[in-house]
């Protein structure tokens, strides 16, 4: 399955240092273009688009430097500091561009060669020096920034560089995002209610509400050779179980034909859905017939969240863009024999992050849901993972949850959930005494990796604030 083609992350590029060295010392502008031109390449490897404007050498070079950025509306300013240069060359750049901003101090190699080096060649290595000057003139301009120090290739440098680009791409996936949000909430479920105001004030984006019919008529208007193909489509990702009843698993296929064509006509980031229905009327069976749909949205980059979940699928979103999956998942149980903690969901799951080929069970019941069909069912891989969980507190305001464990192996339960069994090195009841009492609604995603670090500079880049357990 491709991916569905989203917009790359934007990064500005503007590399600099004071014009008064030039004639003074005539082998170093050149070195430092070099080593800006490097810059820009390494840039372009990590998948996103880089707007380069060049190397500046004195403020009003600056200041057309900032109008050109200001045009291209980046999702991150990159300052390249090659040696030394005044705040007045990127104060403008940073102010006129609305975008968040990173500098860079990253000297040619790992040291001087102190035998050999004249002034001319120091220079070169002295990115370092006008740093504290931009943190101080940025401070007082209420100018917001972060810096990575290192070399031209230390990946340690480079790796830090990487966090502050991905967290630059969930920050524009955010800003350029709609959001989906179909049916209406599953009855009592307080802690999922979402305002969808806050969503475009505090993340940015829209928020797109859906009704169930939206969903039907579109499901309606699938032909039968496009079901077909979504059958066979799906009998090459999932195994399926015997439980699955041929006349369900054609209907899901419909319903996922359908979500497909929603989410294109809606040009949708993110689909949270939930509708209850009757008496196996046609909305019933519609929502019924969406987890098919939903978990293949999920793994090409849409991610799909039952029970009316907006934030979770929001918090999916973010694992996603940082190429962790991101799968929808609740608590199931504690196993203090093991000493893990069980979670997962029925319904949509990313596919990306099972431990295997994906199974696909007939259900003749969805617990605490109307309607029966398929659903997914699937192992999550062993090693490391993160949970993320998009809380929001009395007041409004939306904070980020997230905490490091292992899945291990052992038993699971067979019944048509996406699953895992999770060890987070402490006594799985004060951890979920600890985890429930984040704030963290009663879904998040799960992701593969450890990602504290990343969803570290998410939450500076998006002013949340960020609780780890």
């Amino acid at each position: 399955m491709e991916r569905i083609v989203t917009r790359k992350t934007r990064i500005g590029l503007v590399a600099g240092g004071l014009g008064a060295y030039w004639p003074q010392f005539p082998d170093l502008l050149p070195q430092l273009q070099a080593s800006a031109h490097r810059v820009s390449e390494r840039f372009a490897s990590l998948d996103c688009e880089v707007v380069d404007v060049g190397f500046i050498s004195d403020a009003q070079e600056g200041a057309a430097a900032a109008e050109k950025l200001r045009l291209a509306d980046c999702d991150l300013i990159v300052g390249f500091l090659t040696t030394y240069m005044t705040a007045s060359m990127l104060v403008p750049v940073a102010q006129r561009s609305g975008a968040p901003v990173l500098l860079l101090n990253l000297q040619p190699t790992e040291s001087m060669d102190h035998a050999t080096f004249d002034t001319g060649a120091w220079l070169a290595y002295c990115g370092a020096c006008p740093l504290p000057e931009m943190a101080n003139a940025f401070e007082r301009c209420g100018i917001e920034f972060r810096s990575v120090s290192g070399y031209l290739e230390d990946e340690r440098a480079w790796a830090r560089i990487g966090r502050w680009i991905r967290a630059a791409g969930v920050r524009a996936a955010f800003r350029h995002g709609r959001h989906g949000l179909l049916g209406h909430l599953y009855p009592g479920m307080m802690d999922v209610v979402t305002d969808p105001t806050l969503v475009s004030a505090q993340l940015g984006g829209h928020v797109e509400i859906l009704e169930i019919d939206d969903l039907r008529v579109r499901v309606e208007k699938v032909t039968s050779a496009e079901t077909d193909a979504r059958m066979a489509l799906a009998r090459e990702i999932f195994t399926l179980d015997d439980s699955v009843v041929e006349d369900d698993f054609r209907w899901g296929a419909t319903v996922s034909v359908a979500l497909d064509r929603l989410v294109e006509d809606f040009d949708l980031t993110t689909l949270a859905y939930y509708h209850r229905g009757l008496d196996g009327e046609t909305h019933e069976r519609v929502a019924a017939g969406m987890i098919l749909g939903a978990s293949l949205l999920t793994a090409r980059g849409v991610p799909t969240a039952g029970e009316y979940e907006l934030r979770t699928s929001l918090a999916m979103l973010v694992m996603d863009k940082l190429g962790a999956g991101g799968s929808f998942t609740e608590l199931q149980a504690l196993n203090f024999h093991d000493n893990v903690v069980e979670m997962g969901h029925d319904g949509p799951a990313h596919l990306a992050i099972s431990s295997a080929k994906p199974l696909l069970r007939g259900l003749g019941v969805y617990h605490g849901k109307r309607g029966w069909g398929v659903s997914v069912e699937f192992d999550v891989r062993q090693g490391p993972v993160t949970l993320c969980g998009l809380g929001q507190r009395r007041d409004g305001t939306f904070h980020l949850i997230a905490s490091e464990g292992n899945v291990v192996p052992g038993p699971l339960l067979q019944i048509g959930n996406t699953t895992s069994r999770v060890d987070f090195g402490r006594d799985p009841g004060e951890w979920t005494d600890a985890w429930s009492a984040s704030g963290v609604a009663h879904h998040w995603a799960l992701g593969t990796g450890h990602r504290v670090k990343d969803l570290e500079a998410v939450a500076g880049l998006l002013r949340l604030d960020l609780t780890v357990i």
